[in-house]
Protein backbone atom coordinates (compact mmCIF):
# COMPACT_ATOMS: atom_id res chain seq x y z
CA UNK A 1 0.00 0.00 0.00
CA UNK A 2 1.62 3.24 -1.15
CA UNK A 3 -0.09 6.47 -0.19
CA UNK A 4 0.88 10.11 -0.72
CA UNK A 5 -2.07 11.62 1.07
CA UNK A 6 -2.00 13.05 4.55
CA UNK A 7 -3.48 10.80 7.19
CA UNK A 8 -7.01 11.25 8.48
CA UNK A 9 -7.32 11.59 12.22
CA UNK A 10 -8.89 8.38 13.48
CA UNK A 11 -11.04 8.70 16.58
CA UNK A 12 -10.75 5.96 19.15
CA UNK A 13 -13.44 5.47 21.77
CA UNK A 14 -12.64 5.48 25.44
CA UNK A 15 -13.67 1.84 25.67
CA UNK A 16 -11.21 0.90 22.92
CA UNK A 17 -8.40 2.79 24.62
CA UNK A 18 -9.10 0.91 27.83
CA UNK A 19 -8.73 -2.38 26.00
CA UNK A 20 -5.37 -1.19 24.65
CA UNK A 21 -3.88 -1.49 28.10
CA UNK A 22 -4.23 -5.24 27.69
CA UNK A 23 -2.02 -5.18 24.58
CA UNK A 24 0.62 -7.47 26.03
CA UNK A 25 -1.96 -10.13 26.80
CA UNK A 26 -3.42 -10.15 23.26
CA UNK A 27 -0.29 -11.67 21.78
CA UNK A 28 0.66 -13.88 24.74
CA UNK A 29 0.64 -17.61 24.18
CA UNK A 30 0.36 -20.58 26.52
CA UNK A 31 3.09 -23.20 26.41
CA UNK A 32 2.30 -26.96 26.78
CA UNK A 33 3.42 -26.85 30.41
CA UNK A 34 0.83 -24.19 31.15
CA UNK A 35 3.23 -21.26 31.49
CA UNK A 36 2.45 -18.04 29.66
CA UNK A 37 5.23 -16.84 27.36
CA UNK A 38 5.90 -13.21 26.71
CA UNK A 39 4.68 -11.89 23.37
CA UNK A 40 7.19 -10.88 20.79
CA UNK A 41 7.99 -7.20 21.04
CA UNK A 42 6.85 -4.53 18.67
CA UNK A 43 9.55 -2.49 16.94
CA UNK A 44 9.41 1.25 16.25
CA UNK A 45 12.28 2.91 14.37
CA UNK A 46 12.30 6.70 14.45
CA UNK A 47 14.87 8.01 11.98
CA UNK A 48 15.61 11.72 11.75
CA UNK A 49 17.16 13.16 8.61
CA UNK A 50 20.47 15.02 8.88
CA UNK A 51 20.64 14.90 12.69
CA UNK A 52 24.10 15.27 14.21
CA UNK A 53 24.76 13.42 17.45
CA UNK A 54 26.45 16.47 18.97
CA UNK A 55 23.24 18.53 18.59
CA UNK A 56 21.23 16.09 20.73
CA UNK A 57 21.08 17.08 24.38
CA UNK A 58 21.23 13.42 25.48
CA UNK A 59 24.68 13.36 23.86
CA UNK A 60 25.83 16.33 25.91
CA UNK A 61 24.77 19.31 23.81
CA UNK A 62 24.45 22.39 26.02
CA UNK A 63 21.19 23.49 24.41
CA UNK A 64 18.04 21.61 25.44
CA UNK A 65 17.19 20.49 21.91
CA UNK A 66 15.66 17.06 22.59
CA UNK A 67 13.78 16.86 25.91
CA UNK A 68 11.32 14.30 24.51
CA UNK A 69 13.90 12.00 22.95
CA UNK A 70 16.39 12.19 25.81
CA UNK A 71 14.55 9.85 28.25
CA UNK A 72 14.30 7.19 25.56
CA UNK A 73 17.88 7.57 24.38
CA UNK A 74 19.14 7.50 27.97
CA UNK A 75 16.72 4.74 28.95
CA UNK A 76 18.36 2.13 26.73
CA UNK A 77 21.70 1.55 25.08
CA UNK A 78 23.22 4.73 23.67
CA UNK A 79 25.97 4.27 21.10
CA UNK A 80 28.43 7.08 21.69
CA UNK A 81 30.43 6.66 18.47
CA UNK A 82 27.90 5.50 15.90
CA UNK A 83 28.34 6.34 12.24
CA UNK A 84 26.51 5.86 8.97
CA UNK A 85 28.16 3.81 6.24
CA UNK A 86 27.30 6.54 3.72
CA UNK A 87 26.26 10.15 4.43
CA UNK A 88 23.35 10.24 1.96
CA UNK A 89 19.68 9.54 2.69
CA UNK A 90 18.59 6.69 0.43
CA UNK A 91 21.89 4.75 0.57
CA UNK A 92 22.11 5.13 4.35
CA UNK A 93 18.55 4.05 5.11
CA UNK A 94 18.66 1.18 2.63
CA UNK A 95 21.82 0.06 4.45
CA UNK A 96 20.08 0.37 7.81
CA UNK A 97 17.21 -1.88 6.70
CA UNK A 98 19.21 -4.44 4.67
CA UNK A 99 22.40 -4.47 6.79
CA UNK A 100 24.49 -4.14 3.65
CA UNK A 101 26.83 -1.49 2.34
CA UNK A 102 25.57 0.66 -0.55
CA UNK A 103 27.79 -1.02 -3.16
CA UNK A 104 26.14 -4.31 -2.15
CA UNK A 105 22.47 -3.28 -2.15
CA UNK A 106 22.75 -0.94 -5.14
CA UNK A 107 21.17 2.28 -3.87
CA UNK A 108 24.47 4.14 -3.88
CA UNK A 109 22.92 7.46 -4.90
CA UNK A 110 19.56 9.10 -4.46
CA UNK A 111 17.52 7.97 -7.46
CA UNK A 112 19.13 4.53 -7.73
CA UNK A 113 16.98 1.67 -6.51
CA UNK A 114 17.86 -1.28 -4.32
CA UNK A 115 18.54 -4.57 -6.01
CA UNK A 116 15.14 -6.34 -5.85
CA UNK A 117 14.55 -9.38 -3.67
CA UNK A 118 17.11 -8.66 -0.94
CA UNK A 119 16.64 -9.84 2.62
CA UNK A 120 15.89 -7.01 5.03
CA UNK A 121 14.80 -6.36 8.60
CA UNK A 122 11.13 -5.65 7.72
CA UNK A 123 10.98 -8.60 5.32
CA UNK A 124 12.42 -10.95 7.94
CA UNK A 125 9.98 -9.73 10.58
CA UNK A 126 7.06 -10.07 8.18
CA UNK A 127 8.02 -13.71 7.62
CA UNK A 128 7.75 -14.11 11.41
CA UNK A 129 4.20 -12.78 11.46
CA UNK A 130 4.82 -9.07 12.00
CA UNK A 131 2.75 -6.30 10.48
CA UNK A 132 5.12 -3.89 8.71
CA UNK A 133 4.50 -0.26 7.84
CA UNK A 134 6.64 2.71 6.84
CA UNK A 135 5.93 6.45 6.83
CA UNK A 136 8.50 8.46 4.89
CA UNK A 137 8.55 12.20 4.34
CA UNK A 138 11.49 12.63 1.97
CA UNK A 139 11.12 12.55 -1.82
CA UNK A 140 14.30 10.50 -2.20
CA UNK A 141 12.61 7.63 -0.33
CA UNK A 142 9.72 7.28 -2.74
CA UNK A 143 9.42 3.66 -3.77
CA UNK A 144 9.90 4.69 -7.38
CA UNK A 145 13.34 6.06 -6.51
CA UNK A 146 14.48 3.80 -3.65
CA UNK A 147 12.79 0.43 -4.19
CA UNK A 148 11.96 0.18 -0.49
CA UNK A 149 8.23 -0.35 -0.98
CA UNK A 150 8.58 -4.08 -1.64
CA UNK A 151 9.94 -4.58 1.88
CA UNK A 152 6.76 -3.41 3.66
CA UNK A 153 3.11 -4.40 3.75
CA UNK A 154 2.28 -0.69 3.84
CA UNK A 155 4.61 1.95 2.45
CA UNK A 156 3.20 5.44 2.95
CA UNK A 157 4.81 8.31 1.06
CA UNK A 158 3.74 11.38 3.01
CA UNK A 159 4.66 14.16 0.59
CA UNK A 160 2.35 16.96 1.58
CA UNK A 161 4.55 20.04 2.00
CA UNK A 162 6.61 22.46 -0.02
CA UNK A 163 9.40 22.99 2.49
CA UNK A 164 11.94 24.34 0.01
CA UNK A 165 10.58 27.87 -0.26
CA UNK A 166 7.33 26.61 -1.77
CA UNK A 167 9.08 25.25 -4.84
CA UNK A 168 8.17 21.57 -4.85
CA UNK A 169 5.69 19.44 -2.92
CA UNK A 170 8.47 17.02 -2.05
CA UNK A 171 8.41 16.52 1.71
CA UNK A 172 6.36 16.31 4.87
CA UNK A 173 6.97 18.19 8.06
CA UNK A 174 7.24 16.45 11.40
CA UNK A 175 3.56 16.96 12.24
CA UNK A 176 2.50 15.09 9.09
CA UNK A 177 4.65 12.05 9.86
CA UNK A 178 3.56 12.03 13.50
CA UNK A 179 -0.14 12.22 12.60
CA UNK A 180 0.11 9.31 10.18
CA UNK A 181 2.18 7.20 12.57
CA UNK A 182 -0.04 7.82 15.60
CA UNK A 183 -3.17 7.12 13.54
CA UNK A 184 -1.70 3.78 12.48
CA UNK A 185 -0.78 2.85 16.06
CA UNK A 186 -4.24 3.81 17.30
CA UNK A 187 -5.90 1.73 14.62
CA UNK A 188 -3.66 -1.25 15.38
CA UNK A 189 -4.45 -1.01 19.09
CA UNK A 190 -8.14 -0.35 18.46
CA UNK A 191 -8.42 -3.49 16.35
CA UNK A 192 -6.77 -5.48 19.14
CA UNK A 193 -4.58 -7.01 16.46
CA UNK A 194 -2.64 -9.97 17.82
CA UNK A 195 0.22 -9.59 15.37
CA UNK A 196 3.21 -7.59 16.63
CA UNK A 197 4.24 -4.66 14.46
CA UNK A 198 7.33 -3.16 12.90
CA UNK A 199 6.85 0.54 12.12
CA UNK A 200 9.45 2.84 10.60
CA UNK A 201 8.84 6.60 10.58
CA UNK A 202 11.35 8.86 8.84
CA UNK A 203 11.34 12.59 9.64
CA UNK A 204 12.78 15.22 7.27
CA UNK A 205 13.82 17.87 9.80
CA UNK A 206 16.45 19.18 10.45
CA UNK A 207 17.38 18.85 6.76
CA UNK A 208 18.13 22.15 4.99
CA UNK A 209 16.80 24.79 4.41
CA UNK A 210 16.83 25.02 8.25
CA UNK A 211 13.53 26.75 8.88
CA UNK A 212 13.41 28.99 11.95
CA UNK A 213 10.94 27.83 14.63
CA UNK A 214 10.77 30.92 16.82
CA UNK A 215 8.81 29.25 19.62
CA UNK A 216 11.93 27.34 20.67
CA UNK A 217 14.33 30.29 20.83
CA UNK A 218 13.81 31.00 24.58
CA UNK A 219 14.30 27.35 25.57
CA UNK A 220 17.44 27.11 23.47
CA UNK A 221 18.85 30.32 24.95
CA UNK A 222 18.86 32.16 21.62
CA UNK A 223 18.14 35.89 21.78
CA UNK A 224 15.42 36.65 19.19
CA UNK A 225 16.88 40.14 18.80
CA UNK A 226 20.31 38.81 17.89
CA UNK A 227 21.51 37.75 14.48
CA UNK A 228 20.12 34.28 13.93
CA UNK A 229 22.72 32.03 12.33
CA UNK A 230 21.99 29.01 10.15
CA UNK A 231 23.38 26.88 12.96
CA UNK A 232 20.74 28.35 15.30
CA UNK A 233 18.02 27.64 12.76
CA UNK A 234 19.24 24.07 12.59
CA UNK A 235 18.84 23.74 16.36
CA UNK A 236 15.26 25.01 16.23
CA UNK A 237 14.54 22.37 13.59
CA UNK A 238 15.89 19.71 15.96
CA UNK A 239 13.64 21.03 18.73
CA UNK A 240 10.67 21.05 16.35
CA UNK A 241 11.07 17.43 15.30
CA UNK A 242 11.72 16.39 18.91
CA UNK A 243 8.42 17.91 20.01
CA UNK A 244 6.55 16.06 17.29
CA UNK A 245 8.23 12.73 17.96
CA UNK A 246 7.32 13.19 21.61
CA UNK A 247 3.68 12.73 20.61
CA UNK A 248 4.47 9.37 19.00
CA UNK A 249 6.36 8.22 22.08
CA UNK A 250 3.55 9.41 24.37
CA UNK A 251 1.05 7.43 22.30
CA UNK A 252 2.89 4.20 23.12
CA UNK A 253 2.14 4.64 26.80
CA UNK A 254 -1.40 5.83 26.17
CA UNK A 255 -2.13 2.78 24.04
CA UNK A 256 -0.49 0.30 26.43
CA UNK A 257 2.34 -0.46 24.02
CA UNK A 258 5.29 1.10 25.80
CA UNK A 259 6.73 -1.76 27.86
CA UNK A 260 6.88 -4.29 25.04
CA UNK A 261 7.97 -2.05 22.17
CA UNK A 262 11.61 -1.72 21.13
CA UNK A 263 12.24 1.92 20.22
CA UNK A 264 15.17 2.83 18.01
CA UNK A 265 16.26 6.46 17.61
CA UNK A 266 18.71 7.02 14.77
CA UNK A 267 19.72 9.41 12.02
CA UNK A 268 20.48 8.61 8.40
CA UNK A 269 23.60 10.81 8.47
CA UNK A 270 24.98 13.97 10.01
CA UNK A 271 25.46 17.43 8.55
CA UNK A 272 28.40 19.75 8.08
CA UNK A 273 27.52 23.18 9.48
CA UNK A 274 30.45 25.08 8.04
CA UNK A 275 33.23 22.77 9.20
CA UNK A 276 35.95 22.46 6.56
CA UNK A 277 34.21 25.30 4.69
CA UNK A 278 31.36 22.98 3.73
CA UNK A 279 27.62 23.08 4.40
CA UNK A 280 25.57 19.96 3.77
CA UNK A 281 26.30 16.26 3.53
CA UNK A 282 27.19 13.47 1.15
CA UNK A 283 30.29 14.87 -0.55
CA UNK A 284 32.93 13.63 1.90
CA UNK A 285 33.62 11.17 4.71
CA UNK A 286 34.49 13.65 7.45
CA UNK A 287 33.02 13.27 10.93
CA UNK A 288 30.25 15.91 10.74
CA UNK A 289 28.54 13.87 8.02
CA UNK A 290 29.27 10.40 9.41
CA UNK A 291 28.51 10.70 13.14
CA UNK A 292 24.92 9.93 14.11
CA UNK A 293 22.86 9.40 17.24
CA UNK A 294 21.79 5.77 17.65
CA UNK A 295 20.00 4.13 20.55
CA UNK A 296 17.92 1.03 21.28
CA UNK A 297 15.42 1.07 24.16
CA UNK A 298 13.48 -1.94 25.39
CA UNK A 299 12.52 -1.63 29.07
CA UNK A 300 11.92 -5.37 29.50
CA UNK A 301 15.27 -6.44 28.08
CA UNK A 302 17.92 -3.71 27.88
CA UNK A 303 19.34 -1.94 30.89
CA UNK A 304 20.44 1.66 30.34
CA UNK A 305 24.08 1.98 29.35
CA UNK A 306 26.52 3.78 27.07
CA UNK A 307 28.72 1.97 24.56
CA UNK A 308 31.74 3.92 23.38
CA UNK A 309 32.98 1.59 20.66
CA UNK A 310 32.70 1.87 16.86
CA UNK A 311 29.11 1.19 15.78
CA UNK A 312 27.38 1.46 12.41
CA UNK A 313 23.81 1.85 11.22
CA UNK A 314 24.07 -1.57 9.53
CA UNK A 315 24.34 -3.06 13.04
CA UNK A 316 20.74 -2.30 13.93
CA UNK A 317 19.07 -5.08 11.94
CA UNK A 318 21.15 -8.02 13.23
CA UNK A 319 21.08 -6.67 16.79
CA UNK A 320 17.30 -6.29 16.80
CA UNK A 321 16.74 -9.76 15.38
CA UNK A 322 19.12 -11.27 17.92
CA UNK A 323 17.40 -9.46 20.78
CA UNK A 324 14.13 -11.04 19.62
CA UNK A 325 15.83 -14.45 19.30
CA UNK A 326 15.17 -14.56 15.57
CA UNK A 327 17.54 -15.87 12.93
CA UNK A 328 19.63 -13.27 11.10
CA UNK A 329 19.92 -13.61 7.30
CA UNK A 330 23.48 -14.69 6.44
CA UNK A 331 23.93 -11.79 3.99
CA UNK A 332 23.63 -9.19 6.77
CA UNK A 333 26.96 -7.38 7.28
CA UNK A 334 26.37 -5.58 10.56
CA UNK A 335 27.62 -6.49 14.01
CA UNK A 336 25.25 -8.09 16.51
CA UNK A 337 25.70 -6.15 19.77
CA UNK A 338 23.54 -8.41 21.93
CA UNK A 339 26.47 -10.02 23.73
CA UNK A 340 27.85 -6.58 24.58
CA UNK A 341 24.44 -5.52 25.89
CA UNK A 342 24.62 -8.57 28.16
CA UNK A 343 28.02 -7.61 29.55
CA UNK A 344 30.64 -8.82 27.07
CA UNK A 345 33.51 -6.42 26.26
CA UNK A 346 32.86 -3.99 23.42
CA UNK A 347 35.02 -4.56 20.30
CA UNK A 348 37.24 -1.49 20.48
CA UNK A 349 39.51 -2.75 17.70
CA UNK A 350 36.73 -3.08 15.12
CA UNK A 351 37.56 -1.73 11.66
CA UNK A 352 34.64 0.19 10.13
CA UNK A 353 34.31 1.07 6.43
CA UNK A 354 32.58 3.84 4.50
CA UNK A 355 31.83 5.15 1.02
CA UNK A 356 30.59 8.44 -0.45
CA UNK A 357 28.84 8.90 -3.79
CA UNK A 358 27.51 11.82 -5.77
CA UNK A 359 24.09 13.06 -4.76
CA UNK A 360 21.59 12.00 -7.40
CA UNK A 361 21.17 10.40 -10.78
CA UNK A 362 19.28 12.42 -13.38
CA UNK A 363 18.87 12.06 -17.12
CA UNK A 364 22.44 12.89 -18.11
CA UNK A 365 23.74 10.13 -15.83
CA UNK A 366 21.31 7.44 -16.98
CA UNK A 367 23.79 4.84 -18.17
CA UNK A 368 25.15 1.49 -17.11
CA UNK A 369 28.02 3.36 -15.42
CA UNK A 370 25.80 5.45 -13.13
CA UNK A 371 27.02 3.74 -9.98
CA UNK A 372 30.73 3.59 -10.76
CA UNK A 373 30.74 7.14 -12.09
CA UNK A 374 29.26 8.42 -8.84
CA UNK A 375 31.92 7.16 -6.42
CA UNK A 376 33.72 10.03 -4.67
CA UNK A 377 35.52 8.60 -1.64
CA UNK A 378 36.16 5.39 0.24
CA UNK A 379 37.40 5.26 3.80
CA UNK A 380 37.96 3.20 6.92
CA UNK A 381 38.62 3.76 10.60
CA UNK A 382 41.00 1.53 12.55
CA UNK A 383 41.76 2.15 16.25
CA UNK A 384 41.00 5.84 16.03
CA UNK A 385 42.79 6.53 12.73
CA UNK A 386 40.68 7.46 9.73
CA UNK A 387 42.04 6.88 6.23
CA UNK A 388 40.21 8.31 3.21
CA UNK A 389 40.98 8.04 -0.47
CA UNK A 390 39.40 10.60 -2.80
CA UNK A 391 38.86 8.68 -6.02
CA UNK A 392 38.42 11.66 -8.34
CA UNK A 393 41.45 13.56 -7.04
CA UNK A 394 43.64 10.50 -6.46
CA UNK A 395 44.45 11.85 -3.00
CA UNK A 396 44.83 10.21 0.41
CA UNK A 397 43.78 11.78 3.71
CA UNK A 398 44.67 10.51 7.19
CA UNK A 399 43.31 11.84 10.51
CA UNK A 400 44.04 10.86 14.10
CA UNK A 401 40.53 11.09 15.55
CA UNK A 402 41.79 10.74 19.13
CA UNK A 403 44.31 13.59 19.04
CA UNK A 404 42.49 15.58 16.33
CA UNK A 405 38.72 14.98 16.55
CA UNK A 406 38.03 18.11 14.46
CA UNK A 407 40.08 16.63 11.58
CA UNK A 408 42.20 19.74 11.07
CA UNK A 409 45.58 17.99 10.74
CA UNK A 410 45.68 15.92 7.55
CA UNK A 411 48.54 13.46 7.86
CA UNK A 412 47.95 11.95 4.45
CA UNK A 413 48.08 14.19 1.43
CA UNK A 414 50.91 13.18 -0.88
CA UNK A 415 52.69 11.23 1.86
CA UNK A 416 52.37 7.66 0.69
CA UNK A 417 49.95 5.32 -1.00
CA UNK A 418 46.76 3.96 0.55
CA UNK A 419 47.27 1.09 2.99
CA UNK A 420 46.56 -2.45 1.90
CA UNK A 421 43.34 -2.44 3.95
CA UNK A 422 42.02 0.61 2.14
CA UNK A 423 43.07 -0.72 -1.28
CA UNK A 424 41.22 -3.94 -0.49
CA UNK A 425 38.13 -2.00 0.55
CA UNK A 426 38.30 0.13 -2.60
CA UNK A 427 38.53 -3.01 -4.72
CA UNK A 428 35.49 -4.51 -2.96
CA UNK A 429 33.50 -1.33 -3.55
CA UNK A 430 34.45 -1.22 -7.25
CA UNK A 431 33.65 -4.90 -7.70
CA UNK A 432 30.26 -4.35 -6.09
CA UNK A 433 29.50 -1.34 -8.27
CA UNK A 434 30.56 -3.23 -11.39
CA UNK A 435 28.11 -6.02 -10.54
CA UNK A 436 25.32 -3.52 -11.17
CA UNK A 437 26.51 -2.53 -14.65
CA UNK A 438 23.70 -4.55 -16.23
CA UNK A 439 21.06 -2.91 -14.02
CA UNK A 440 19.79 0.14 -15.86
CA UNK A 441 18.74 3.09 -13.65
CA UNK A 442 15.05 3.89 -13.77
CA UNK A 443 14.56 7.06 -15.85
CA UNK A 444 13.32 9.87 -13.63
CA UNK A 445 10.34 12.00 -14.50
CA UNK A 446 10.61 15.78 -14.58
CA UNK A 447 8.89 16.12 -11.20
CA UNK A 448 11.44 13.84 -9.50
CA UNK A 449 14.36 15.64 -11.10
CA UNK A 450 13.04 19.01 -9.93
CA UNK A 451 12.40 17.64 -6.43
CA UNK A 452 15.91 16.22 -6.15
CA UNK A 453 17.36 19.48 -7.44
CA UNK A 454 15.39 21.51 -4.91
CA UNK A 455 16.57 19.20 -2.12
CA UNK A 456 20.18 19.91 -3.05
CA UNK A 457 20.98 16.48 -4.46
CA UNK A 458 21.76 17.56 -8.02
CA UNK A 459 25.07 19.25 -8.62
Amino acid sequence: MISRTAGRKISVSLLTVCFCGLGAAWAASTAPDGTVSRPRPNVLILSIDTLRADRVSAYGYERNTTPNLDPWINGGVRFETARTVEPLTSPALCSMLTSRHPHEHGSTRNGLRLRPGLDSLPRTLHSEGYRTAAFVGNWTLRDKLSGLGEHFEEYHEVLTRKRWFGMVRSEADAADITDRTVDWLETHAGERNERPFFVWAHYVEPHAPYKLHKQFLPRLGIDPASKIRDSDRYDTEVAFVDESIGKVLASLGRLGLGDNTIVVVVSDHGESLGEHDYWGHGRNLLEPGLRIPMSITWPERIRPREIDAPALNVDLAPTLLSLMQLETPPAFRGLDWTAVLDGAPAPQDRVTRYEAHRGAVISRHESELARRAGLIEVGLIRQGTKEIFHVKRDRRHVFDLVADPEETDDRGGDKGDPTGDLVGWMRAVYDGLTSFDDVQPTPLDAESIEALRSLGYVE
